[in-house]
């Protein structure tokens, strides 16, 4: 459970009740500077601090905890889709989980190691594609041809239709794995992006 957000439910709970921080702290009989501490992230409250609060706002301490730990799965199920971005250009699907991952990574369960995982299979499928586009054209530049792929790196017919067939494939498998670990992350289980050069440990 982290403050930051159940920080913000607590904020939510009140405007609905319609209370100023004044108004539940009176209600829940607690110090207002207690609830300013709450609702900024400083802290997060514990045994009869939850208890008072969850009352005052018409809820039981474990909805509170429940939220906060839902919405800590959502954001982790988030991370993953973010890497889709590859469908538009294959680098936005390292740069825009990186740019997430950078910002939330200390800040909730299970996300730096998420991060980490999906960071390293979305860089090492970006070499693929990329080593697979440097291969195919130089072949075509140099009319190469290799034993086991005939004539697949001089763009006739058949080279040119196992290429895309490859890159194909290659979008369908990482499209595959986010949405399976967006959906394992969801439901609080661990990621799995295998196989994935290492770069971030």
């Amino acid at each position: 459970m982290k403050n930051a957000e159940l920080a913000r439910k607590i904020k939510e709970l009140r405007g609905r009740k319609g209370f100023s921080q004044d108004e539940l702290a009176e209600t829940a009989q607690l110090n207002l500077r207690t609830i300013q501490r709450i609702e900024s992230g400083e802290t997060g409250p514990r045994g009869d601090t939850l208890k008072r609060l969850a009352a005052a706002l018409d809820i039981t301490p474990d909805d509170l905890i429940d939220w906060a730990e839902e919405e800590d799965k959502s954001l982790v199920a988030f991370l993953n889709l973010s890497a889709l971005g590859f469908l538009l250009f294959p680098l936005l699907g390292v740069v825009i989980p990186l740019a997430i991952w950078i910002l939330k990574k200390n800040k909730i369960n299970r996300f730096n190691e998420t991060g980490k995982r999906l960071l390293n299979f979305q860089i090492s499928w970006c070499i693929a594609i990329f080593l697979i586009y440097v291969v195919v054209i130089t072949g075509a530049i140099f009319h190469i041809q290799i034993p086991f792929l005939p004539d697949v790196f001089v763009f006739n017919l058949g080279g040119g239709e196992l290429f895309i067939l490859l890159i194909a494939v290659l979008y369908l498998i990482n499209i595959i794995f986010i949405v399976i670990n967006a959906i394992r992350s969801h439901r609080g289980q661990s990621v799995y992006y295998k196989p994935a050069i290492p770069f971030l440990r």
